[in-house]
């Protein structure tokens, strides 16, 4: 069996378990951590996350990361310019952050969702070098009702997660699900 049909039966196992509507965002988050190498068969296989999702009875939608970053710089004024200067786009970066925030809340509130939804970010690996995942999960969590599931391309051991394993990661309170096991 590979790793990702690994990971979906460790994620279909989760997701069957009832939910209790009295925790916080934080702990509503759930990781499916996977290696980076296994980006492109995660990507081929989302339908099935959403099959089990379904199964189980929840609602399921999916925010795509992967383009946000050459939308949000296409928009910006001086776009040109930071590709002569790409060091000066380091100054801009927090409003990358409000402009993906922004883009979340429009998409939630064309699809309504509610306490029984499954959220899934997608493309999160596109983030690397940009921003951290942990300021996207924090600004994320508290809009969506449900679950937020991120697919999370890295590792996760001794309660710290890595993201594409390039640098240290940081700890947080999320369920991680893994080919292995769920945490």
């Amino acid at each position: 069996m590979t790793k990702i049909k690994q990971l979906i039966n460790s994620y279909s196992k989760f997701i069957t378990i009832p939910w209790s509507s009295d925790v916080a965002a934080a702990q509503r988050v759930i990781f499916c951590i996977y290696s980076e190498k296994d980006e492109l068969r995660l990507r081929a296989r989302i339908d099935e996350f959403e099959i089990v999702t379904r199964q189980s009875g929840h609602e399921w939608m999916v925010f795509d990361l992967t383009d946000t970053f050459p939308k949000w710089l296409a928009s910006q004024k001086y776009a040109k310019s930071y590709f002569k200067k790409p060091e000066h786009l380091y100054t801009l970066l927090p409003n990358y952050l409000i402009f993906i925030a922004d883009s979340f809340e429009e998409f939630l509130g064309v699809n309504s969702h509610g306490e029984n939804s499954v959220v899934a970010l997608k493309g999160v690996g596109s983030l690397f070098g940009l921003l951290k995942v942990k300021e996207v999960v924090d600004k994320f969590a508290p809009l969506v009702r449900g679950r937020l599931l991120v697919f999370f391309p890295g590792s996760y051991e001794n309660n710290n997660y890595r993201l594409l394993d390039g640098y240290d990661g940081w700890n947080y309170h999320a369920v991680p699900i893994t080919a292995d096991k769920v945490s």
